[in-house]
């Protein structure tokens, strides 16, 4: 149990940094404005969610289904699980952009964000998505 929770852990960071760099990233070609803001959150939640699903699969839920239905099937039911994981990370994201206005401030909003939603995400991957899975317990 200490394993997969220093591995969720990391994956967790990994993709997180993932998400804040491809954030930065956009945020440098489109601009702090709102719409270059609504572009970075989008681009840099989606980097993050394909780097977690590949480490989660293999490492986490222990997932050596193969093969493109395999893949469609539970990459669409993890990017499900993550709607309303992904809602808190961008509400704690955009509140703390609103409220500071800083770029500082944002990431701190979405680190928390994203803390929080990836314990709830592990819950409903593990119960939903992998539930025929090996490690996770």
């Amino acid at each position: 149990m200490t394993r997969l929770v220093v591995l969720y852990s990391l994956f967790a960071v990994l993709a997180t940094l993932a998400n804040l760099a491809v954030q930065r990233a956009v945020l440098a070609l489109a601009g702090d404005a709102a719409v270059g803001f609504a572009l970075a959150v989008i681009c840099g939640t989606g980097a993050g969610l394909v780097l977690k699903y590949i480490l989660d699969k293999r490492w986490i839920f222990d997932d050596r289904s193969a093969g493109l239905a395999a893949h469609g099937r539970k990459f669409g039911l993890y990017t499900l699980m993550g709607v309303a994981t992904t809602a808190i990370f961008w509400g704690a994201e955009t509140a703390f952009w609103l409220i500071w206005g800083t770029d500082l401030m944002r990431e701190l909003g979405a680190v928390l964000g994203l803390a929080v939603g990836y314990v709830v995400k592990y819950r409903l991957d593990r119960r939903f998505v992998f539930a025929q899975g090996g490690q996770a317990a």
